[in-house]
């Protein structure tokens, strides 16, 4: 069973020279495409399906050994994994009963300030 996924990738301290081959290997674990780059930290995120029961701590440790090995050697990898099927919300209605209060009540503030 597929769940569906954004993953977001940190990736700090790898070898500057190795950024491209870093950023094919995570991008062919996962769909990442639009890669960041800030004082050498190396960032992406994609939506995606983790599937065939591999778990997200799985996923994270596959990945980071891509990058690892891409790198040729250790650097940091972090790897925030967000389950987008049952996300917690919350839930606003605003109806007419609703409008003259709000309208009135930020004239007020704006008024008032």
């Amino acid at each position: 069973m597929s769940r569906y996924y954004n993953m977001f990738v940190m990736v700090t301290g790898a070898n500057p020279d190795r950024f491209d081959a870093v950023k094919a290997a995570a991008s062919a674990e996962w769909g990442f495409e639009d890669w960041d780059e800030f004082k050498g930290t190396l960032t992406a995120s994609a939506d995606d399906t983790l599937g065939g029961g591999e778990s997200e701590e799985e996923f994270a440790a596959r990945l980071a050994k891509a990058v690892w090995t891409a790198n040729g050697g250790p650097c940091e990898v972090e790897v925030r994994a967000t389950y987008l099927e049952d996300l917690p919300y919350e839930t606003y209605v605003f109806n007419a009963s609703d409008y003259e209060r709000i309208v009135t009540h930020q004239g007020e503030q704006k008024n008032g300030q």
